[in-house]
């Protein structure tokens, strides 16, 4: 595909998944000032969508409240300005699963370079000038990160899909060179960095999967507590929607809480909390209804929680040892060893992106720290993904639930025919040249019908020779020997 359509194109997806990610705020909010609000000022209406479409990106923004808001409620002026930094990640993950495809798109077009720079400066032409365009009294940002940090997250991930996208189908450059220096290493590190990256991506599925799993549980054992909330929130109908929508948006963000809870090290509500399958302390809890599914108290069998990513790890390391080559004389360990490392080191560093990425603050005083700290999950997440692949990966491959047929060609494996040919080439070649039909017919007085193995090679050759100076002449038409007629085709064996 030409390069400048690969460039319009790219620069549709990177329009497209920053229209659809405003729109989505953009929509219920002016519901909202319709028919809720009624007189409300239209010139807050953008700002304010722009707001938490940043906040989405993971920009923080600073809040202000009125004085009129704070004369009414009664909060402490000490209160009035505060910091939102928990961001609704489900507008970051939209955006980078619509950048990784477009990357995709392009490198399968062959434009990788083309279609990635495209996408992601038209990304940041539309991050600058929805920031330039929404600054407002009482909802504030950096404009440096309200540009850099929602551009960086369509960057990374159409960048990721560009290469990978270059893998499969090549692009005589740089992906390609990386390959053929990977097939020239040594024949048992060649697979090493595939099944790494593969591992990673294994587990960091798995994790969401394991996050999931436990938001579900979560939901059916505490569903009560949260319609307890909704109900004591006093809102109409185009609230409840909004209020819907919004813990919608927060769902990846409650999942990511949910794999650290699900690894041990858990989360925090505010200063001074703890929730984490051992124990739970927390304060007060703010009325949000998808807060309810916060356990009051915690038993010692939701210690039990922590294998699922051991699990996770198992699983991983059977996928990645059947994907190894078999030896026929040994497997060598160091291999095998590196690849359970770098993805279990691996793996914590994505444990410490999901703390990065989901934690932040979510109101002023003691909600300033919410969500999963970096480094005790990230050490959690290894080791158990290090316990999960030794099971599996490490383990010799005769345990093993899954093996290969036995005759399977491998790189170190032979089939039982090209090793009798290796092994014994004259007796090979006399069983697999000479047919039955052709087989010498035996000599009276001959007891030795067949010539039995000898020991050496040149007693073979002596054997054959002797068998077919014995045979009759062949008719003119076969002293080609056994084969295809080349007239018709056909079979050119004598018939019995």
């Amino acid at each position: 595909m030409h390069r400048l359509l690969v460039a319009l194109l790219a620069a549709l997806d990177a329009l497209l998944a920053a229209a659809v990610g405003i729109a989505v705020v953009l929509a219920p909010l002016a519901l909202m000032w319709v028919v809720a609000l009624g007189d409300a000022d239209w010139s807050a209406l953008w700002p304010t969508a722009a707001a938490v479409w940043h906040l989405g990106h993971l920009v923080p923004i600073t809040v202000t409240l009125p004085d009129a808001y704070l004369a009414a409620t009664g909060v402490d002026p000490s209160l009035a300005t505060f910091v939102l930094s928990l961001a609704p990640l489900a507008f970051a993950a939209f955006t980078g699963l619509f950048a990784a495809r477009s990357g995709i798109r392009a490198a399968e077009s062959g434009a990788a370079l083309t279609g990635w720079l495209s996408g992601s400066l038209v990304f940041a032409a539309v991050a600058a000038l929805v920031a330039l365009t929404s600054a407002a009294p009482l909802v504030s940002f950096e404009t440096w990160q309200a540009i850099l940090f929602p551009s960086l997250i369509f960057a990374v991930p159409s960048l990721v899909g560009a290469v990978v996208g270059s893998w499969r189908v090549g692009d005589e450059g740089p992906v390609d060179r990386l390959r053929a220096g990977i097939e020239r290493m040594p024949r048992d590190w060649a697979p090493v960095p595939g099944l790494v990256l593969r591992g990673v991506a294994l587990t960091t599925l798995g994790l969401v999967a394991v996050g999931g799993v436990v938001v579900v549980a979560g939901l059916l054992a505490r569903g009560t507590q949260i319609i307890t909330l909704f109900q004591a929130s006093n809102v109409d109908g185009i609230g409840a929607t909004v209020l819907a929508l919004g813990q919608l948006v927060y769902l990846p963000t409650l999942v990511l809480w949910a794999v650290a809870f699900a690894a041990g090290p858990g989360f925090s509500l505010g200063t001074d909390t703890a929730v984490t399958p051992a124990a739970t302390q927390v304060g007060a809890v703010p009325g949000i209804p998808i807060l309810g599914i916060v356990p009051e108290s915690t038993t010692s069998w939701l210690l039990l929680l922590a294998l699922l990513p051991i699990a996770v790890g198992a699983l991983t390391g059977w996928i990645l040892r059947s994907s190894m080559p078999e030896r026929s004389d040994h497997e060598p360990v160091a291999p095998r060893l590196v690849v359970a490392v770098a993805v279990a080191a691996l793996t914590g560093g994505v444990g410490a992106l999901i703390a990065v990425f989901s934690s932040g603050a979510i109101g002023p005083g003691r909600l300033a720290e919410t969500g999963p700290q970096p480094g005790p999950l990230a050490l959690a997440l290894g080791l158990e993904m290090l316990v999960g692949l030794a099971i599996l990966l490490l383990a010799p491959r005769a345990s093993l639930p899954h093996r290969a047929h036995p005759d399977a060609a491998t790189p170190d494996r032979e089939p039982e025919t090209a090793r009798a040919f290796r092994d014994r080439p004259s007796e090979a070649v006399l069983t697999a040249a000479v047919p039955a039909p052709w087989a010498p017919e035996p000599v009276p007085g001959d007891t030795d019908e067949r010539p039995a193995a000898l020991d050496t090679d040149d007693d073979v050759q002596a054997r054959i020779r002797e068998a077919w100076s014995r045979m009759e002449p062949l008719p003119a038409e076969w002293r080609d020997g056994p084969g295809t007629d080349a007239t018709d085709g056909r079979d050119a064996r004598p018939v019995d």
